[in-house]
């Protein structure tokens, strides 16, 4: 395990320390679980935009996509646990 040194203003280390005792942990513990969160955080984000950007390559190579008003009646039903048919994919149009 490596060091960090880190500078904070007085104001934020006192704000970090009231937390950290509100949450019952150390301002350490904390510290790193709030790094941890935003490491994820970002790491989540970017998969995210990953497989957008891939399904828009997909769409535009297509041309083929599902209209917002069937994909959202096909949700909609599925989390009601309502059967439901997929809808099917169609020529994009401009």
């Amino acid at each position: 395990m490596s060091t960090t040194t880190i500078r904070i203003e007085d104001e934020l280390k006192a704000r970090v320390a009231a937390a950290a005792q509100h949450a019952g942990k150390t301002a350490h513990a904390f510290i790193l679980d709030a790094i941890s969160q935003t490491v994820e955080q970002v790491e989540l984000d970017n998969a995210f935009n990953a497989l957008a950007d891939q399904r828009w390559t997909n769409i535009q190579a297509s041309g083929k996509t599902v209209p917002w008003d069937a994909a959202k009646t096909y949700l909609t039903a599925r989390a009601n646990g309502q059967p439901a048919r997929k809808p099917a994919a169609r020529k994009l149009t401009k």
